[in-house]
């Protein structure tokens, strides 16, 4: 059975350039571009793309919408359809531009990937996720043994991320030298460190009590002390896995190497929660965490635009729109909270409050 054509490879491989080199995409959103990609030549049985019709893409779309996930064995989500299908139709609009394509098929052939409105509204839905409690992290970071170095080591981790709110690739790649225990912060340095759209900024330690500081210190110092390590030797090195006299691979320490991805970091607190006797958490719900304690101890736009900085968001909007949900317990407070009588606010306070607001937002 055929499993490639070789004009569609070439084609491709000259558009993901392009959406590497001039769009600027990352290498996992080239991925998910190619996976969508694929999956369409699958269906189609690997036909030229010179050969498309808007049939196929109605065909291919009505597929994906029946299709069973190899994971769940459920229905595909709509998201993941619809995502798939946007990755297809920017794909053969690009085409349709292309020498030898133009004359094939049009430019708005490419719409017949949108679902219906619907689907679309369903797909786009922002959903109730989990949120671990500071109460639930620190039960956990108690929970935690330490004494071997990969214990050590696990538990700074976590400490770490509910200081700094940092993504777990970011984790994953920073060095001794981008703590700073004195200031109470971390440097963010895009040129070592793994963040978002390559951004480079400090984060100060979130206010989330003595005992994740503690344990960040402890590990900084046992690692510079105990095992030797240097200012540009990573913070969080990946585990050393030797043979035993049993014959069997087994983790014996730490290397001075970092992880190549954030998926053992995933792993730290998937088993630490398993552990603790609670739902699992992932890395990335810890920014949700720190959102919302943001929302319940600053007291003005200042105190929240400064709040939303430090998780290295450019604007409040992002961090309220992404992170910003309000848990239902405390929707109904201030709900309620609302029909109570207010306390006057002043004129002056009030021009000050909207002028600081109004500031931020156009920013």
């Amino acid at each position: 059975m055929k499993k490639h054509n070789i004009n569609n490879e070439r084609i491709k491989r000259k558009y993901l350039t392009f959406m590497k080199e001039a769009k600027r995409h990352s290498e996992a959103s080239l991925d998910c571009i190619a996976k969508a990609i694929n999956r369409f030549e699958e269906y189609n049985r690997y036909k030229d793309f010179k050969a498309f019709h808007f049939n196929q893409a109605v065909g291919f779309k009505n597929t994906l919408l029946t299709q069973k996930s190899l994971k769940t064995g459920e229905n595909l989500s709509k998201s993941t359809i619809n995502g798939t299908c946007n990755h297809l139709k920017v794909f053969f609009q690009w085409l349709a531009q292309q020498t030898g394509y133009k004359s094939r098929f049009n430019y708005t052939d490419a719409d017949y990937f949108n679902l219906s409105e619907k689907d679309t509204r369903i797909a786009g839905a922002k959903r109730k996720k989990p949120v671990a409690t500071l109460e639930q992290i620190i039960h956990v970071l108690e929970k935690m043994p330490n004494n071997t170095d990969i214990e050590k080591r696990n538990k700074a981790i976590m400490a770490f991320t509910i200081l700094t709110g940092a993504r777990d690739s970011a984790i994953a790649s920073f060095k001794v030298k981008h703590v700073d225990l004195i200031n109470g912060s971390v440097f963010q340095d895009a040129r070592e460190v793994k963040t978002k759209f390559s951004k480079t900024f400090t984060t100060y330690f979130f206010p989330v009590g003595r005992l994740p500081i503690k344990i960040l210190a402890e590990w900084i110092e046992h690692i510079k002390v105990e095992l030797l390590f240097s200012h540009d030797d990573p913070l969080f090195p990946k585990t050393k896995v030797a043979n035993t006299k049993e014959k069997k691979f087994s983790a014996c320490g730490v290397l001075k190497e970092h992880w190549s991805t954030a998926n053992p970091i995933r792993d730290i607190f998937k088993r630490s929660f398993k552990a603790a006797g609670l739902q699992y958490f992932n890395p990335h719900s810890f920014r949700d965490t720190l959102v919302r304690i943001g929302e319940q101890l600053c007291q003005t736009p200042e105190e929240f635009k400064s709040w939303s900085q430090n998780l290295g968001h450019a604007g409040v909007l992002t961090t309220l729109y992404s992170y910003g949900d309000v848990p239902d317990y405390r929707q109904a407070e201030l709900i309620k909270k609302l029909n109570q009588p207010r306390t006057s606010q002043t004129p002056e306070k009030q021009k000050e409050f909207e002028e600081m607001f109004n500031k931020m937002m156009n920013k």
